[in-house]
């Protein structure tokens, strides 16, 4: 039996949760999965051996998995490798480096997305390269990322239906400016 506190009733009293200090940190995501009732089960009890919870025996057999499945242009190019390879923490950024060196892995919304972004180069290109008619799809080093960053989630929108062909026009217009203050902060620079 329970130690009762002095004061202690022996009534449920919960005490009050202590605030944060910071925002909240999220070592992983979250992913929905449909298993077959069979196969759930079967993972429970592989689960068990493992002496892990079936979230994380989940989590562990992805890892290993992701090891093992071939997805580049060579048979050693697993999909840990590519990850590794294309990996930024900046959306832009990873989904330029992904399309650039393995545009059969994309999408079909992604195929959408590259080609509009290909399509729109003048706009991310810096202004060296765009008097050298170089082309973002070979030369994804020269992007100026910054202008694409800010606007990477509009494109989505676009592709999505979602902004209007006026909308799309004024988003040219505002990429343009932003590219060009861009170019006058880096020639201030040289």
């Amino acid at each position: 039996m329970a130690k009762k506190k002095s004061g202690d009733d022996g009534g449920d009293v919960k005490k009050p949760r202590k605030k944060g200090g910071g925002g909240k940190l999220s070592r992983s995501e979250t992913v929905t999965v449909r298993l077959d009732p069979k196969l759930r089960f079967a993972a429970e009890l592989a689960a068990r051996k493992h002496r892990r919870t079936l979230s994380s025996f989940i989590e562990w057999t992805v890892s290993e998995g992701v090891g093992r499945v071939a997805v580049g242009f060579n048979p050693n190019e697993t999909a840990e490798i590519v990850a590794s390879r294309v990996w930024d923490i900046d959306e832009a950024d990873r989904f330029v480096k992904l399309a650039s060196s393995f545009p059969h892995l994309l999408t079909h919304d992604e195929e959408i997305l590259w080609k509009l972004i290909c399509e729109k180069q003048n706009l991310w290109m810096f202004s060296d390269d765009k008097k050298t008619k170089f082309r973002v799809e070979k030369n994804p080093d020269r992007i100026n990322l910054i202008p694409l960053r800010n606007v990477l989630g509009d494109f989505r929108r676009y592709i999505d239906g979602e902004l209007s062909k006026q909308e799309m026009l004024d988003f040219d217009r505002n990429i343009s400016a932003v590219s060009s203050s861009l170019e006058q902060i880096e020639n201030r620079k040289k």
